[in-house]
């Protein structure tokens, strides 16, 4: 993990502009106040999970670089439980925390401390899940999440033939088989992704090309509650038995992470995909976990969305030393993010689809990941 701590040189160029007039977020914008040496300031970093090596590496990232910068850090995971991080996050505030970046398990669980932390002129920052119901959101760091959702459709697609790996058609015409997957619905990035997919594959479901055998379309009826892969398992062996029982294929999957995938995965191949004769279904992903990343690379996943978390780390970084320099960190969207209250003035950094053919330009030769990992499908 080493290797991915740390400032990327590819993210200079990314690095937030700080504003040099002094402004007041949600949260007031100044923590302990513009004349304390970094050294003097807390931060603290809620993250929501380390079941997820995506989250470890996130909250890795995020406390080496605050740490870097000369900030003292308080890191916390919740292990998914909304009380949990609700009680860390308190805690943070009594401690007298500057600032805070919070991936919240639930973007709708954290109001009373949000308005402890605006009350204290602690300023908040969002990371990659969007915090909803509240005013007290200064500043939201992610990624393009509607796009992460349109390049998993695509990926489907090209993995079925209907495009070309270039976007344009491809000779296949159908009609396939595929099921479709969602995270879970208290995380706001859920209806991004799934919608982002779906303006590229409900157009083929409409004109036949794709068939969805089981009928459930709606995201309700296909997400995954805390993303978690033994539930993810549990949907597929269901499907497969209500659905595929009278020898009809599945040709695809929409998954929207890699442990879903990973899930997805094990219950075809107990259901005898993946055989010389029957080959496993497309199947997408997302985070380029490093199992995946092996599977990709094995042929047996198809594909998955790289975000390189390292520069989000950056980003949100650069926007607490913005609030607790006195200034605002510079938004490059300012319309997208409504929390249901305001629209949270948000940094999108860029993403990237991987194949097979991919993961040394993409992954290995960007220091993510080596090439010995990638064979052994364990972090070094």
């Amino acid at each position: 993990m080493q290797r991915r701590l740390g400032l990327a040189a590819a993210g200079a160029a990314l690095a937030l502009t700080l504003a040099a007039c002094a402004g007041e977020g949600a949260g007031g914008g100044g923590g302990a106040g513009t004349d304390a040496p970094a050294e003097e300031l807390l931060v603290g970093v809620s993250m929501p999970t380390q079941t997820s090596e995506r989250w470890i590496a996130d909250g890795d990232n995020v406390r080496q670089q605050l740490q870097e910068a000369g900030y003292q850090v308080e890191l916390q995971y919740a292990n998914d439980d909304i009380p949990t991080q609700s009680q860390q996050v308190d805690q943070m505030i009594t401690q007298g925390a500057d600032a805070l970046i919070i991936a919240a398990i639930d973007g709708t669980a954290l109001s009373s401390q949000l308005q402890a932390a605006a009350d204290a002129n602690i300023p908040v920052i969002a990371y990659d899940r969007l915090i909803r119901g509240s005013e007290n959101v200064d500043f939201y760091v992610t990624f393009d999440n509607f796009q992460v959702g349109v390049q998993q459709g695509t990926a489907l697609l090209t993995g079925l033939g209907v495009l070309n790996p270039d976007g344009s058609p491809g000779t296949a015409t159908g009609p396939f088989n595929i099921e479709l997957f969602a995270g879970s619905l208290d995380d706001n990035n859920t209806g991004f992704f799934f919608n982002g997919a779906m303006s590229v594959l409900q157009p083929k479901i409409d004109d036949g090309t794709l068939v969805v055998k089981s009928g459930q379309t709606a995201v309700e009826q296909v997400a995954i509650l805390r993303w978690q892969q033994e539930t993810a398992q549990k949907r597929m062996e269901d499907l497969l038995t209500a659905s595929y029982n009278d020898g009809s294929r599945l040709d695809g999957v929409l998954s929207p992470y890699d442990g879903i995938s990973r899930g997805i995965i094990t219950a075809l191949q107990n259901a005898g995909y993946g055989s010389a004769d029957n080959a496993i279904p497309v199947v997408t992903g997302q985070d380029a976990e490093i199992a995946s990343v092996k599977l990709i690379a094995d042929g047996v996943q198809n594909s998955t969305i790289f975000k390189d978390t390292r520069l989000l780390a950056e980003q949100a970084v650069a926007a607490a030393q913005a609030f607790l320099g006195g200034g605002q960190p510079e938004a490059n969207d300012t319309e997208t993010y409504d929390n249901g209250v305001k629209v949270v003035p948000s940094y999108l950094l860029p993403i990237e689809t991987v194949y097979a053919d991919n993961i040394q330009s993409t992954l290995v030769d960007s220091g993510y990941w080596t090439a010995e990992e990638v064979a052994s499908g364990q972090a070094g």
